[in-house]
């Protein structure tokens, strides 16, 4: 079973914290977590993008020459995706990228991140975070003092308006609860700092 130092806001100890082996502790499944962000990555895509065939380019109704005798070749549109100005041929047309994953896929997937970042060593456990003011200082104070530096992603298990707020125009700094946060997002983020209490809901959803 995991074991890891529980800190405070001030990046003081204040105790362990053991962490589930059956989801902080598992064995990596690559494949679940390329599946998920994959499907994460796919989902993105806005699918609006279109082009047109030769069949809804505008113009092109009339025969530009006669098919014999001009010395040109053969044509029966000026639309033709030959020509300037025509159509294109196998373009993009709008479509809906979206791949579906399984349930269970997906909790693996998160079950492998986690349980790598516990192996990377780049997983923070605090007690709590608190903030009684929105101040984007507090929470730059705060990852000095846990020595966090880089992309950092920060979880809560409820969300907290004030932190949020205070971490919002913070470079590659974020804030998410457990239930909105995805593999693709902890694996897009170097650190993840989480509370006791999204550890604990991590467990019990996951576990």
């Amino acid at each position: 079973m995991p074991k890891l130092t529980k800190l405070n806001q001030t990046g003081n100890s204040v105790g362990e914290v053991e962490l589930s082996d059956s989801v902080f502790g598992i064995k990596p499944n690559q494949q679940a977590v390329f599946d998920v962000v994959k499907a994460t990555l796919a989902g993105k895509r806005q699918g609006t993008h279109n082009a047109k065939s030769r069949g809804y380019v505008r113009g092109g109704g009339r025969k530009p020459h006669q098919q014999k005798g001009s010395g040109r070749a053969r044509a029966g549109t000026i639309r033709s995706p030959l020509w300037n100005g025509g159509g294109v041929v196998f373009g993009p047309t709008p479509r809906d990228y979206s791949l579906k994953v399984n349930r269970k896929v997906k909790r693996l997937a998160l079950r492998s991140v986690l349980s790598q970042k516990v192996l990377d060593n780049t997983l923070t456990v605090l007690d709590d975070i608190t903030l009684d003011r929105i101040k984007t200082k507090d929470v730059v104070e705060m990852l000095t003092n846990l020595e966090i530096s880089g992309k950092t992603i920060i979880l809560t298990d409820l969300k907290q308006e004030n932190l949020v707020l205070s971490a919002r125009n913070i470079p590659d700094v974020t804030v998410n609860t457990t239930g909105h946060a995805s593999a693709y997002d902890l694996m897009y983020f170097t650190n993840v700092v989480l509370t006791e209490a999204a550890v604990k809901q991590y467990e019990e959803v996951l576990g």
